[in-house]
């Protein structure tokens, strides 16, 4: 139904193929940032989903140079699934939190290869501004460009619960100066953020009538060392079981375009690392339930968009 293939909805890996002609995988990269709402800008906690590793999920950290990191990945996609192009993907804590002409070496850094084909860059809407965002529209016209923002929801009241430390509207302002520039946006939200059926859905509309490029959807999972886990040791918290996590990513998905991309459907974190919800771990399964149930319902994205 979608890019040729039987998927109900615009998975990305699928997009990326019809798109550049083969399979285009994502070198996930380390270098170095920070986090406003961990070194004390903000404030020291940081979300109380966040791990040591700024949900970063290669185990080689940033003890490598970019370019080593690049050659790494590369020779690794290649030897595992015969890959041919890639896409530099800067995932750990938020890439764009350091003075522009840092950042201007730190980019240029991951796209030496003539078989780099895009850069995707994981931030916060509160770590972007003009002067950032016109360094990354000059790459638009050479390699496939996004920047990913962490909005989780739309809700304040959720915002503030997770210590996300920015509102909506802060993620409004850095998402139409960046669609402005003409930089594809997908944005991360997390299920499972104690809220009601109908508020996530609220959600899911909001992405509808912004119409975004990309939407990555996490299921909320305590992972060692965080707040979160702390809270669930305590028993203050519990988790969606999987089967209304598929039954929400469904109800999602339902709202979303067609012409949105969807990055991710399962799976958190590093499974040595994660609490819970255990069900999590078993992505591939996951997946599959979630493409049973819109079997199912004979349903698929944007039914009712």
């Amino acid at each position: 139904m979608f890019n040729g293939t039987d998927k109900r909805y615009n998975q990305y890996s699928a997009y990326l193929k019809n798109k550049f002609g083969v399979k285009v995988y994502k070198i996930t990269l380390d270098a170095g940032f920070s986090c406003p709402n961990r070194d004390g800008k903000i404030s020291t906690g940081g979300c109380i989903f966040c791990d040591e590793g700024g949900s970063f999920s290669q185990a080689h950290s940033n003890l490598l140079s970019i370019e080593d990191q690049i050659s790494e990945g590369m020779k690794n996609l290649h030897d595992r699934f015969k890959a041919e192009k890639y896409m530099s993907y800067f995932q750990a804590y938020s890439n764009t939190y350091k003075p522009v002409k840092e950042l201007e070496k730190i980019y240029n850094s991951a796209l030496g290869h003539q078989d780099i084909v895009g850069i995707s860059i994981g931030t916060r809407p509160d770590c972007i501004d003009d002067e950032k965002l016109e360094l990354i529209s000059g790459y638009t016209n050479d390699y496939y460009t996004w920047i990913e923002y962490g909005l989780q929801s739309i809700h304040n009241k959720t915002l503030k619960r997770i210590n996300r430390g920015h509102d909506f509207d802060c993620f409004l302002r850095a998402y139409e100066k960046t669609k402005e520039k003409n930089i594809n946006v997908c944005v991360h939200v997390i299920f499972g953020l104690w809220e009601s059926h109908d508020e996530i859905m609220e959600t899911a509309k909001k992405l509808a009538e912004l119409e975004v490029d990309g939407v990555k959807i996490h299921m909320l999972c305590a992972l060692e060392n965080t707040k979160l886990a702390e809270l669930y040791s305590q028993g203050q918290i519990d988790f969606m079981s999987e089967d209304e996590y598929v039954q929400t990513v469904c109800d999602f998905l339902e709202y979303l375009p067609k012409s949105t991309t969807i990055h991710r459907l399962a799976g958190n974190g590093l499974k040595k690392n994660l609490i819970a919800p255990r069900w999590l771990g078993a992505k591939l399964d996951c997946l599959n339930k979630i493409d049973r149930e819109l079997i199912k319902r004979n349903s698929f994205q944007g039914i009712k968009n």
